[in-house]
């Protein structure tokens, strides 16, 4: 057995190594996430404000430094590129993930209750594991057929003039025509760039996530296939029998082996292997695009947490058969609201994953929802309005213009016909402030450390 492997086996049966997912959808702020999870670490016990998380705050926790990950085959998250980003004249955001990456933390710290065992500090192997959002929405696929998934895609509301050109296309088509290669690439395309178009638009329920991300799969056959409308009423039997050589057979053969030889390696090789996961949700963003992206979202969320196995863990399963066993949740870009909203925000979170917090509940397994900003992008000011004090944000724009605003108020529930029609809330993207050489600036990030880790840093 490799050396490495050993040791990693030896450190999860002492409870010393934790496998970390930080997930979420397109522009939910993953990596900015990370970025700021691994310098809070690397800064703590010097300029890093961590003071909800005990360790730091009894100054037990010494620091953390960045070691050679199990998965030599993985590229490592780019800290350092995130980093620069964040350091230019004038500050910039990270690039958002493109594929997936890895990063491993050795954390030094002292235990509350220190012992002769291990001598008079300790060490948390913590692995950070990123994925680009739009994978991620291709785990559903795996309980659907090709004929379950037609029927499962939408194009009504909004979504119907962003597949306008697609859907003219694919209308004139006969699922037991024979298949025509080059038109049916040509028709893919057109597919794959109204889901591009949606996700611009702010939707989030997009299916495959592959055609919005290729990597090196682009071009590939296996991503050239698309949802046929109109098999509600279609018999089974009937499909089943169409020739190999027909437009329906090729495509649901396509659909089995992206399910197969794409989603299911992706799901088996990475996923399930987390002890702990973080889920970051773009609320705001959301609630700013209007109701149908907002639902959209909601959908997508739902769909996506089913896909994950979630519950208490052994020392034989923390070994073997590693499952998720802490869960957080967390709206993020908090800054982009005054901070007596921030109660409101989360609330709304709760109510946006309703449906999978109950399932989570009755499954026993501890999950928290909170409000953060990972990478702080505003301060909060009051101003004197018509005689009374009034909460507002100072930030400076992506253009450079410093600007002073209160974005809006934000539901304390699911919002009704009466918020939509108001509109009243407006979502304004910021520069990062400059973190002025120390650890960068955040609202709550120390409250995620708390929730995930804090425990094994006792």
């Amino acid at each position: 057995m490799p050396r490495n492997l050993t040791r990693d086996l030896l450190e999860r049966g002492r409870d010393r190594q934790l496998r970390l997912a930080v997930t979420g959808l397109s522009r939910a702020g993953k990596t900015a996430f990370l970025t700021s999870l691994i310098d809070q670490l690397r800064h703590a016990g010097l300029e890093a404000r961590l003071d909800l998380l005990p360790a730091a705050r009894e100054g037990r926790l010494l620091g953390a430094r960045r070691v050679e990950q199990q998965d030599l085959g993985v590229p490592r998250f780019p800290f350092d590129r995130a980093l620069a980003a964040l350091d230019a004249d004038p500050p910039q955001w990270p690039a958002p993930t493109r594929g997936i990456s890895e990063l491993r933390l050795s954390i030094r710290y002292r235990p509350s209750r220190p012992g002769w065992i291990g001598g008079d500090t300790r060490r948390l192997t913590l692995d950070l594991f990123d994925y680009p959002g739009e994978w991620l929405l291709d785990l559903p696929l795996l309980e659907h057929d090709f004929a379950s998934w037609c029927r499962a895609q939408r194009f009504d509301g909004e979504r119907a003039a962003l597949f306008a050109d697609w859907q003219r296309e694919v209308a004139k088509l006969d699922p037991a025509q024979e298949v025509d290669e080059a038109r049916l690439a040509e028709i893919a395309e057109r597919y794959a760039e109204g889901l591009r178009a949606a996700r611009e638009a702010g939707f989030s329920d997009l299916q495959p996530g592959r055609f919005l991300l290729p990597g090196e799969l682009e071009g590939a056959p296996v991503l050239q296939f698309f949802p046929l409308p109109g098999l509600d009423g279609a018999d089974p039997s009937v499909l089943a029998q169409l020739p190999p050589e027909s437009l329906y057979a090729t495509l649901a053969r396509r659909f089995r082996h992206y399910q197969q030889h794409i989603v299911k390696p992706f799901y088996r090789d990475h996923f399930r292997r987390f002890d702990r996961q973080i889920v970051l949700v773009d609320v705001l963003g959301a609630l700013n695009a209007g109701p149908e992206r907002f639902e959209d979202l909601s959908r997508a969320l739902t769909r996506l947490m089913q896909s994950f196995d979630y519950g208490r863990r052994s020392l034989l399963s923390r070994l073997f058969a590693p499952r998720i066993d802490r869960l957080a949740i967390a709206a993020t870009k908090a800054d982009h609201v005054t901070p007596e909203q921030h109660p409101r925000l989360t609330g709304l979170l709760q109510a946006l994953l309703a449906e999978p917090l109950k399932d989570l509940r009755f499954a026993d397994v501890p999950v928290r929802a909170l409000s953060l900003a990972a990478i702080r992008a505003t301060e909060a000011r009051e101003v004197d309005h018509r005689g009374q004090r009034q909460p507002v944000l100072r930030g400076t724009t992506l253009e450079g213009e410093e600007t002073l605003l209160f974005p809006g108020e934000v539901p304390a529930a699911l919002p009704d016909a009466g918020f939509w029609r108001r509109q009243g809330f407006t979502f304004t993207a910021f520069r990062p402030q400059p973190r002025d050489g120390g650890a960068l600036p955040h609202i709550r990030l120390d409250a995620a450390l708390e929730w995930l880790i804090g425990d094994k840093l006792t």
